[in-house]
């Protein structure tokens, strides 16, 4: 059977096992040379079959089963324009044959032919409805075509017929995981191991969908199953260090990258991953991070076989035009950074391109894809491909909007598609590839002293690298009265993942909760929806003094939910040397303040550039004993805070962080500066 096969980049998407082409043993049926043929065949002995066929067909060239059959053994041997040609014979000398049709279909779904694959299967269900191969194929065609629909309706109807059929709960698992139905996914990947336990990428996907679900420490069981059975398993050694990462375990993190690193040198997902990961190491310097950056641009480039010199845009455009490269034009962090741009940016001088990633959206899609001259998704797209597009389309500027975060395609950079490119908004650190000419930062994030650490000339924003969207109206929610002052004590939060959370930060919060005995923590986010994970940061946060009467830990909630919970927060708590982003502009809109500790990289600074922006300064420390004291010292005066809070959303609306037409002012003359510096006229 042709399978499917999705590619895997971080801890996403479900990955369609590889397996050979499954034609039905009754194609092979003729008197004498033919039985020879076709038992040289299933031996695998194809260079004799192939000749017996031709024997048969010079004597008969309109022989069906000969021409099926050769057909079937060009398509084994890779030649698949060859076998589409003689099963098409073979069709029209016998067309009442399912088997020839099921394999016309087979042929066609790996020459990347879906819509004409359906028909050829269709064909064959019609001459033989019970043909449950040709139902699970169609399934596959449906699936490629992204009818998810259809596809699970033919994989029922294989399980209808045979309820031992592994490959159709696989495949069911795998198309209810793109419709957005983890539990039932799970349930198919599940049902598949129970009847076959030793099935690898079923406990691959399965561990795909625990991580999704917020289960990592479930997930690299599985992916830990997945190796046992298969230890040169890459994929599964890449998404093991992801699970690894979203539990905190950031040594094991690092060391299963690199095994996947070390299976698969030029494993370029692998390299993203892991460059991702190290911005949460206490203890990496700028320099060692910026080597790996730099490693992943030379393995991107070495991919290129020529990258673009010259470029189809006008030289002396009146209008800017300008591509978006991301996956996130959606409810999402990105997307709620990029919405107040698009908004209030002049579309009088930028004529905006959007290139999404994928395919999901939802209804911030639809507000914002009305701000774009053309929506042109690289889904499906390899990237010389993708690159050729946005070449074709006359970019002056193409931005990455996502660095070495979840689904990138940075490597559609490595060819130059656009004169002039640059990195900005989803990520918070170099890139590593020279044919990123900027990276968009302010003073704050990157100051002049650390500009030495990026590949990327820095391009500085006066004010803010970003400007955030106030939740939208149906989310209103009123800025509540400080907590304390009902509860005679400060109730501390943090909503960040357990990554962010180390050891070198707990101690610290060890400090403040001694110096405050009747302070509260309260956490929040969606790795608490697993047991196991709660348990082992009570027992971290108890080692540092913090008791677990003190604690409360709940699971990830939809947005509004998560926005009403600060109603029963004082103050906010940073993490370093990974702070918070979107979490510190959302608890800034809801009155609450952040204390956060300002480091020496980009990602260690943010919290600084927002609270700067937001007139917050007093709340930024400068090391950890400033952190400790600053805490302290906001949370011993309610009085203050209460006012603070009263006041804080109008304060910070009215600030450059929320100012849209603002920021788009600032943002389309980086956008000009650019392209006239590259006229040499900057």
């Amino acid at each position: 059977m042709a399978k499917i096969n999705k590619k895997i980049k971080r801890s996403t998407g479900i990955k369609k096992k590889k397996k050979k082409a499954q034609f039905p043993q009754g194609a092979f049926s003729h008197p004498s040379i033919l039985q020879q043929a076709m038992a040289l065949h299933r031996a695998g002995r194809l260079p004799e079959a192939e000749t017996l066929y031709r024997q048969i067909l010079q004597n008969d060239p309109n022989q069906p089963e000969a021409l099926q059959n050769l057909g079937v053994l060009a398509h084994q041997v890779g030649k698949s324009g060859i076998a589409a040609e003689l099963i098409s014979r073979s069709i029209s000398n016998k067309p009442d044959n399912a088997e020839a049709h099921f394999n016309l279909g087979i042929v066609l779904l790996v020459q990347g032919k879906p819509e004409e694959a359906v028909a050829s299967l269709q064909r064959a269900l019609a001459l033989k409805p019970d043909y449950i191969e040709a139902h699970n194929n169609l399934g596959n065609a449906y699936y490629h075509l992204g009818r998810f629909e259809e596809a699970a309706a033919s994989y029922r109807q294989v399980l209808a017929r045979r309820a031992d059929y592994v490959e159709a709960y696989y495949n069911l698992g795998s198309v209810l995981h793109d419709l957005g139905r983890p539990d039932e996914a799970a349930a198919g990947f599940r049902q598949a191991l129970t009847l076959k336990p030793d099935y690898v990428e079923a406990h691959y996907n399965l561990g795909i969908i625990l991580l999704e679900q917020g289960k990592p420490d479930e997930a690299a069981a599985s992916y830990l199953s997945a190796l046992a059975l298969r230890p040169d398993y890459v994929e599964a050694h890449n998404n093991l260090a992801n699970a690894y990462l979203s539990q905190g375990k950031l040594d094991k993190a690092v060391a299963s990258y690199r095994q996947a690193l070390s299976l698969k040198p030029d494993y370029l997902a692998a390299q993203s991953n892991l460059l991702f990961c190290l911005n949460y190491l206490p203890n990496l310097s700028p320099d060692q991070y910026l080597e790996e950056a730099r490693n992943y641009g030379r393995m991107a480039a070495v991919k290129v076989s020529a990258r673009f010199s010259e470029w189809n845009c006008s030289s002396n455009p009146e209008l800017l035009r300008v591509g978006l490269v991301s996956g996130d034009f959606r409810n999402h962090p990105g997307g709620y950074f990029l919405e107040n741009l698009l908004k209030n940016i002049d579309t009088g001088q930028v004529e905006l391109f959007a290139y999404p990633i994928n395919l999901m959206e939802d209804d911030l899609t639809a507000r914002i894809r009305p701000r774009f001259a053309a929506w042109k998704p690289l889904a499906g797209l390899n990237d010389e491909t993708a690159a050729r597009l946005i070449h074709a389309d006359g970019m002056h500027l193409l931005l990455d909007l996502s660095g070495h975060t979840r689904s990138n395609r940075l490597p559609i950079f490595a060819w130059k598609p656009a004169p002039v490119q640059a990195s900005w908004l989803g990520y918070f650190a170099s890139t590593g590839m020279a044919e990123m000419d900027y990276l968009v930062a302010d003073p704050v994030s990157v100051p002049e002293s650390n500009q030495v650490h990026f590949t990327e000339e820095i391009w500085n924003l006066p004010e803010t690298r970003f400007c955030f969207t106030p939740p939208a109206v149906d989310m209103e929610l009123g800025v509540s009265q400080l907590p304390a002052l009902r509860n005679g004590c400060i109730t501390f939060g943090c909503f960040q993942n357990l990554a962010k959370l180390n050891d070198d930060m707990l101690t610290l919060w060890g400090r403040i909760f001694q110096q405050l005995p009747k302070a509260r923590l309260r956490l929040q986010n969606a790795h608490f929806n697993s047991p196991g994970m709660q348990e082992d940061l009570r027992c971290r946060l108890t080692a540092k003094g913090i008791t677990p009467e003190r604690i409360t830990l709940e699971k990830g909630a939809p947005r509004a939910e998560y926005l009403a919970a600060h109603a029963d927060i004082d103050i906010i708590l940073d993490t370093f040397p990974f702070g918070g982003g979107t979490t510190t502009c959302e608890a800034l809109w809801m009155g609450v303040p952040t204390v956060t500790l300002a480091g020496n990289t980009m990602v260690g600074r943010q919290g600084a550039s927002m609270l700067s922006c937001a007139g917050l300064a007093d709340w930024i420390a400068d090391d950890a004993e400033d952190y400790v004291a600053k805490t302290v010292d906001h949370a011993s005066d309610f009085e203050k805070l209460a006012r603070l809070r009263a006041g804080l959303r109008k304060q910070v609306l009215a600030s450059p962080l929320f100012d849209g037409p603002r920021f788009a002012r600032n943002f389309a003359a980086a956008l000009w500066g650019m392209w006239q510096r590259y006229q040499g006229k900057g």
